[in-house]
């Protein structure tokens, strides 16, 4: 064989070599991550017993300077005994110090953890420290944050429900009441009072239901492609009626740029999306009001402005007005506050926005393009 073609053999085999570096490592780790996970279930915990973190690195400490003493004097042969006695209490002394600042965040969070299981989120933890403890520290105050707002959340949920659902409840008892009382006869009015409050239970258990459903993901967005304009009209075919029988007159004009633009989205959705928006512009604008919905292709996505012709929302209250049970400071209407914040959702969902526009009376809806 000549040198050269030694030359090439040995390259190729260094480069077969190379190529299969990498399949060993991924083959052998897995393998090495489960020999060690098995070692660490064998291996004893002998300080397991031990209540107090300091005391256990005092234990190791002492332990440690034991076995380190050990050596020595085996391998020396000879031990002063006083100095090593010395440096003992010295080194033991001198972990307790600094292990006080180590163990007092996990005492802490002891303490706090113990508090927010009888419901109090207030407390917090020092997190001074860059250290895995401090990184601990910092988490478990977000958590307790997080589960604050939470708590607080669901609290100022049950109190809206429950107010929503008196309004309703109160009203149609006292129409019942006065029919069995025979203070009013049941005409036509008195059963479309009674009809009206039993739609706006309806109305609300149904978004309820629609923003639990949102809010845990349990049903998925069936995407499809959606011609805009066939979808505005049978949306304000829904809203016209609901606007009749508010006895708003409100007038819908529609406005689609170009008027063959489409989005990909999920159909049902974005139709509850836009009807919750109509209904809220014609309960908020005036009666008799004009409500405009202008649909233009920009950059690739599709925006969606419904505007009417009420005085807006103030800037203030631009930030909160799709939370729940938020009605921009107004509490008639026999709206339910939920309807925006469903529509949040549904639009979050599509990885799109919507926001409050100026002049403050337009709500904007842009949805992405595929």
């Amino acid at each position: 064989m000549s040198a050269e073609s030694g030359r090439d053999r040995a390259i190729e085999d260094g480069v077969r070599a190379g190529a299969a570096g990498p399949q060993w490592r991924a083959a052998v780790s897995p393998k090495l991550g489960a020999i060690s996970a098995a070692v660490a279930e064998v291996l004893p915990r002998p300080l397991d017993p031990v209540k107090s973190i300091k005391l256990k690195f005092a234990i190791l400490m002492l332990g440690s300077a034991g076995v380190a003493f050990g050596f020595f004097r085996l391998r020396i042969g000879w031990l002063p005994p006083k100095t090593t006695i010395a440096a003992t209490v010295i080194a033991l002394i001198t972990s307790q110090i600094l292990a006080h600042g180590t163990t007092r965040p996990l005492r802490e969070m002891t303490a706090a953890a113990k508090r927010m299981a009888q419901g109090d989120y207030t407390r917090r933890v020092r997190a001074s420290s860059r250290d895995e403890v401090g990184q601990l520290a910092a988490a478990f105050n977000q958590m307790a944050a997080d589960l604050a707002a939470a708590d607080q959340q669901r609290r100022d949920l049950i109190a809206n429900v429950s107010h929503e659902l008196r309004t309703p409840i109160t009203a149609l008892n006292a129409v019942l009441e006065n029919m069995v009382d025979g203070v009013s006869e049941p005409d036509d009015k008195t059963l479309r009072t009674a009809l009206a409050q039993t739609e706006r239970l309806g109305r609300l258990v149904g978004e309820l239901l629609d923003l639990s459903t949102i809010e845990s993901g349990a049903r998925a967005l069936d995407r499809e492609e959606i011609s805009v304009t066939p979808l505005l009209v049978e949306v304000i075919a829904e809203a016209e009626v609901a606007a009749a029988a508010l006895g708003r007159g409100v007038r819908f004009r529609t406005d689609v740029q170009p008027s063959s633009a489409s989005v990909f989205a999920d159909r049902a959705r974005l139709h509850q999306v836009l009807l919750n928006l109509l209904d809220n512009a014609a309960r908020h604008g005036p009666a008799g009001g004009e409500v405009r919905i202008e649909a233009r292709v920009d950059r690739g996505g599709l925006v969606i402005d419904v505007q009417d012709q009420g005085p807006g929302i103030p800037i203030a209250e631009r930030a909160t007005i799709f939370d729940r049970f938020t009605r921009g400071g107004r509490t008639d209407g026999g709206g339910t506050g939920l309807g925006l914040a469903i529509s949040r959702w549904i639009v979050d969902l599509h990885g799109g926005t919507i926001a409050v526009a100026d002049p403050g009376s337009r709500i904007r809806v842009v949805l992405p393009a595929p």
